[in-house]
């Protein structure tokens, strides 16, 4: 039997050595004034209040002109959800609601398309085609996403450690962002339609080998070049990666929703360990001898558990299906076991002949086929499954362990899965499961799943196939001239990312590394603004923005309250001297806390109101009075102490400079010494 306490060590893992391929699909917002098929605001209105529609929809797939359905759209239409949907005018209007047909295409968001593609030596169409790409879990009102392709070809160059590499670009894409996600339950998913219809330019790149760190750099210096158009979204949540992943001899894994680049490093690290587990767990099953060639036995063990202490399982059992919300339960009977007719779920077992040990078996922390099952059927309604490698546990008793064995008929080699819910969704998780486990013993399985904010992944639903696009009919294709090409080249093509770190190093008199750090930020625009409009010195203003919002958000706080209309404002009272600029730290930090919505409320809060000259002067005698025998004692040298008993009293309601000037004058002056 396997030793489930072999786990190995990352740091063995050469992404060379396992065949690592990654590529890439950017998704990035583009700043145009209004959505790719209507004049509604190409903005997102955050917070969920103030809504004027609301209405239901419950989407179904439909096959493609083969005859054909999409996986990925069967997947989410059998989660039997009703889609909610909240608008607001002037954001949304009868096109994101279906209710009317797209307006003429965004030509502000064609030439950015074609802008990039030539910054990216791509082959531009001579005509542009708009599609319907099959997306079925509620994102879009319409059931698909309206796609074109703009151009193919080209490539990105790269520093990689062993030099300087041509990536090649796959395809450059112009489409309509998706729905905002606010809320998902069992039953009902809620979707914001402010951020349905933006445009989007999505370029996919082709796979690359090289460390998690290089090929971050790939994404990095990808989304350098988009922000060196001036023309694209920034924040977070306007540029998304979908990463594919994959090693040799396995299945390409697509990974959604990563947005930032620290993330990305942490997903690619985890991917790599977790399909190379999944990889040496498959060699171990087959050179165990172990296959899934008949159909496993599934046999409804409920009874066994009629007196359980498990809490789980008792629920469970409890529970009367129609008074069942949101439990996994019904009432029924099947394979040899029964079920009370008053309970609400069933409990159901699934022999695994010769996998003891193999379910929990890690060939790295936190790698096992017992992990990846439990996160399979939590899209069934499922909290997660029982193993008989980790029971007795969990409230599940070693008689009930042993009587479930007897009941299957498993020796010391075998191993079983216990379920609980109702009964339909069990009975489709475990075909869900058995089918899994078949891909188990090959290796690693394609498939889509989602990023966490820790840098891991999470199963999401299968890999979406070719049936999934056709041709829109509401839209004719649009001709892409020569002429039109010329001109964009001559006038348009961006300068390089170092073309510009040198100008703004230049402009605002600011060293490189925070020039880089700036261009880099989602702040470049509002940094401009600021710079140009205070005169406040560029590298504080650069700092602030890039470091101590940076530094904040580390401390576990929201950057997400503080808008730039609340940094404009701070930086604009620093200006007036209103307060000093020392204070901006702790205003943004009660605003991100959630303390303050407006700087005036966080000034209020903090007691940053500017002090008069005579209040300052008046308060410099009493500390210099308090203190005169160590004045008289070191001299000058007493400035130091003096100044930070001052700043720690004044809290930032004085520039640290006005107050230096005024407290090494009066030291001056008593010492006799200037």
């Amino acid at each position: 039997m396997p030793n489930p306490s072999t786990a190995r060590s990352l740091d063995i893992l050469d992404p060379y050595s396992i065949g690592l391929k990654v590529g890439f699909e950017i998704h990035q917002q583009l700043a145009t004034k209004s959505k790719l098929f209507c004049s509604c605001r190409a903005s997102i209105e955050e917070g969920d209040e103030g809504y004027d529609v609301e209405f239901f929809r419950r989407l179904r797939p439909t096959h493609s002109e083969l005859g054909q359905y999409d996986p990925a759209a069967l997947f989410e239409f059998k989660k039997g959800k009703v889609m909610r949907y909240l608008a607001r005018k002037g954001t949304s209007c009868l096109v994101e609601m279906d209710e009317e047909p797209p307006h003429d295409l965004n030509r502000e968001a064609l030439e950015t398309a074609l802008i990039i593609s030539l910054a990216l030596n791509a082959d531009v169409v001579d005509e542009v085609h708009v599609m319907r790409k099959i997306v079925i879990d509620g994102s879009n009102t319409t059931g698909f996403q309206r796609t074109m392709l703009i151009a193919i070809g080209g490539s990105l160059k790269v520093r990689f450690k062993d030099g300087e590499r041509e990536v090649k670009v796959q395809s450059i894409c112009l489409e309509e962002d998706a729905a905002r996600l606010i809320g998902d339950d069992s039953r009902v998913r809620t979707y914001a339609l402010d951020r349905l219809g933006i445009p989007l330019v999505e370029i996919a790149l082709e796979p690359v080998t090289g460390t998690p760190g290089e090929i971050t750099n790939v994404a990095l210096t990808l989304g350098r070049l988009l922000r060196a158009t001036r023309r694209v979204a920034r924040g977070l949540g306007s540029i998304r990666q979908d990463v594919n992943i994959s090693i040799e001899g396995g299945g390409v894994v697509e990974v959604k929703g990563v947005q930032r680049l620290d993330q990305l490093k942490k997903v690619i690290e985890y991917e790599m360990k977790r399909q190379h587990g999944l990889k040496i767990i498959a060699e171990r099953l087959r050179g165990m001898g172990i296959s899934i060639n008949e159909p496993p036995t599934i046999v409804d063990v409920s009874r066994l558990f009629s007196n359980t202490e498990s809490r789980v399982i008792r629920s469970v059992l409890a529970h009367d299906a129609s008074n069942d919300g949101n439990s996994n339960s019904s009432s029924s009977s099947s394979n040899g076991g029964s079920t009370n007719s008053s309970s609400g779920g069933v409990v159901k077992a699934l022999a695994l002949k010769g996998f003891a040990g193999m379910l929990a078996y890690e060939p790295y922390e936190g790698i096992r086929l017992g992990r990846e099952l439990g996160e399979l059927v939590r899209f069934y309604g499922l909290g997660g499954i029982f193993h008989s490698d980790e029971l007795p546990a969990y409230g599940i008793s070693k008689d009930e362990v042993d009587a479930v064995r007897r009941m299957l008929m498993l020796n010391s080699n075998d191993a079983f899965i216990l379920l609980a819910g109702r009964e339909e969704s069990v009975d489709g998780a475990m075909h869900a499961i058995v089918e899994r486990l078949k891909q188990a013993l090959i290796g690693v399985p394609a498939e889509t799943r989602a990023a966490t904010q820790d840098g891991r992944t999470v199963y999401s639903r299968p890999r979406p196939g070719a049936a999934r696009m056709y041709p829109e009919t509401d839209i004719p294709p649009i001709a892409i001239s020569k002429e039109m090409l010329s001109r964009l080249r001559e006038s348009s093509i961006p300068k390089t990312w170092d073309e510009y770190v040198d100008e703004l190093s230049k402009r605002y008199r600011i060293n490189r590394v925070l020039a880089e750090k700036i261009f880099d930020s989602d702040h470049l625009d509002l940094f401009e603004r600021i710079a140009e409009s205070t005169g406040i010195q560029a590298s504080f203003i650069a700092s602030t923005l890039t470091e101590t919002i940076v530094s904040l958000e580390r401390q576990g706080l929201d950057s997400s309250r503080l808008k730039d209309e609340h940094v404009e404002d701070a930086f604009a009272r620093v200006a007036r001297g209103e307060v000093a600029k020392e204070s901006i730290a702790s205003i943004f930090e009660v605003i991100m806390q959630g303390k303050a919505d407006s700087v005036d409320k966080a000034i209020d809060m903090l007691g940053l109101r500017a002090v008069s000259d005579e209040e300052l002067s008046s308060m410099l005698d009493g500390i210099i009075g308090e203190n005169y025998n160590v004045l008289k004692e070191k001299g000058d040298k007493a400035l130091g102490m003096l100044m930070g008993i001052a700043m720690k009293r004044l809290r930032g309601r004085v520039d640290g400079n006005k107050v230096n000037a005024l407290l090494k004058r009066k030291i001056e002056e008593i010492t006799g010494k200037k």
